[in-house]
């Protein structure tokens, strides 16, 4: 709207001067006439035009003042009042939970409306980036901490008003180095996980044996623990561990031997030896001779439910997929093994982030902000906890201690002060580089099964490794 008044301004106008002449007396003699003066009405005094003017301008300027106070000022402090969807695309949790903290930040920011969307796992990733590519996409959407390379170019760098380096910190160690490209913070964990030992009470408690804390011990126990058949099969196992394909987490786990030995994941080359003294330890588990696994086994979840297992490698989800199966199951989650002088875990969790694209980044880093506030992720952890056993477990490092002493969850939070992370990892449905570094990761573990050296598998395996790296600009 055009804010300027034109203001026309008109003279006042003069009344004619009015002349009242007396009559004169008759002549009376010839003297010379006497002159009656005329009487003038003057005229109205008139009020100088450039003090109306002034007065007329000082009145426009004292109403814009007041529409500028009364109207302009606040839009400008709320943000105005233009109406704003933001969209987030979520994985895991369900609308119902989300929503209690939805609410809170609608109700502070009532121009602001968040619909959330719980997404199906299945060809996630690829959905994502295709919509956001095509301008249809979420605002903010949830990735995995590995898929930085792949997705960096469709996120927004966060400003330092949405998270300064010094909140930063607050996060494990392994966030502060995922989740960073080029010096720039690209996404906002939402959980942590790290992997963890579940161990079978009773079988332990049958053997006579506490769980093992190195991996000495734990080779001597998974063989103390395992029970065969006159011929030879395995009826009860003493940890899954040698094979791939029915191992769950078996990338994983592989990933946390080779951290704890040394391997340099992004140059297997240059600690070869380790990562062939790794696949070796780890088929050995396998081995025809002294097995205590093999590839007639359950899936290492299933076989563990079902009490066949003593000793199951696993994220805190995985917890509640035993108890759904098997509630009456004793065990424990206790640290994964290390090795001597090495304390070494591998994690597994997913963040939020902002779409480049998005039309809406304000309001969506607002939201961003929001979500990482220390009270936002105690009621967002509370309110899962009403659903189910407990909640996802914090990425803050200044709220892992808030969980030490619960039972479950514990040995997961603790070791995430000590965790990194790694492309070979399962269940993050990318359909991209972890499916492909995986895929290169079972071709090497089936190979040295199948009598290939593992010093052979290694160097097919660093090549592949490098291949994939590079395919994604790493």
């Amino acid at each position: 709207m055009d804010n300027g008044t034109v203001f026309q301004s008109h003279e006042l106008g003069h009344e004619p001067e009015v002349f009242v002449q007396t009559q004169q007396t008759p002549q009376m003699q010839a003297s010379p006439p006497v002159s009656i003066p005329q009487t003038t009405v003057k005229n109205r005094p008139s009020f100088p035009k450039g003090n109306i003017i002034k007065i007329i301008l000082g009145l426009l300027v004292i109403v814009l003042v007041a529409v500028v106070i009364a109207v302009v000022i606040p839009k400008i402090l709320s943000g105005g009042n233009k109406k704003v969807n933001v969209v987030y695309w979520g994985l895991w949790e369900d609308n119902s939970i989300m929503q209690g903290v939805i609410n809170d930040f609608q109700r502070d920011n009532p121009n602001i409306t968040i619909e959330y969307s719980k997404q199906d796992k299945k060809q996630y990733r690829d959905r994502v980036l295709t919509r956001i590519n095509n301008g249809n996409g979420p605002d903010i959407f949830t990735f995995h901490n590995t898929w930085l390379p792949m997705v960096s170019d469709f996120l927004l760098p966060l400003p330092s008003d949405t998270v300064s380096r010094n909140d930063f910190s607050s996060y494990y160690p392994v966030v502060q180095k995922d989740l960073v490209k080029n010096g720039a913070i690209y996404g906002l964990p939402q959980n942590m996980d790290t992997l963890g030992m579940y161990v079978n009470k009773s079988l332990f408690k049958a053997a006579g044996i506490n769980p093992p804390t190195n991996w000495n011990d734990f080779v001597n126990d998974a063989r103390i623990l395992t029970v065969k058949e006159a011929d030879g099969k395995i009826k009860t196992a003493g940890a899954a561990m040698g094979t791939f394909d029915n191992v769950n987490n078996a990338p994983d786990i592989l990933s946390m031997l080779f951290l704890q030995n040394g391997v340099n994941l992004y140059d297997i080359s240059s600690t070869s030896q380790n990562a062939s003294d790794t696949l070796n330890f780890y088929t050995s588990f396998a081995s025809p001779q002294d097995g205590v696994w093999d590839s007639s086994q359950d899936p290492s979840l299933l076989a563990f439910s079902k009490g066949n297992l003593a000793m199951y490698f696993g994220y805190s989800w995985d917890y509640f997929t035993i108890k759904q199966f098997n509630p009456s199951l004793d065990f424990e989650i206790v640290p994964v093994p290390q090795l001597p002088g090495v304390t070494k875990d591998v994690a597994s969790y997913w963040a939020n982030g902002v779409s480049i694209k998005s039309k809406n980044q304000k309001e969506a880093l607002l939201f961003m902000k929001y979500l990482a506030r220390k009270d936002v992720v105690q009621k967002l952890y509370s309110e899962e906890a009403k659903t189910r056993p407990f909640g996802e477990l914090y990425a803050r490092e200044d709220l892992g201690d808030t969980l030490a002493t619960d039972p479950i969850v514990s040995t997961f939070e603790q070791q995430a002060k000590f965790a990194s992370s790694s492309f070979f990892v399962d269940n993050t449905y990318d359909g991209g580089m972890n499916q492909q570094m995986n895929s290169y990761l079972g071709t090497a573990v089936n190979s040295v099964l199948a009598d290939t050296s593992p010093d052979t598998a290694t160097d097919t395996l660093s090549k592949g490794v490098a291949q994939v790296l590079s395919q994604y600009g790493k």
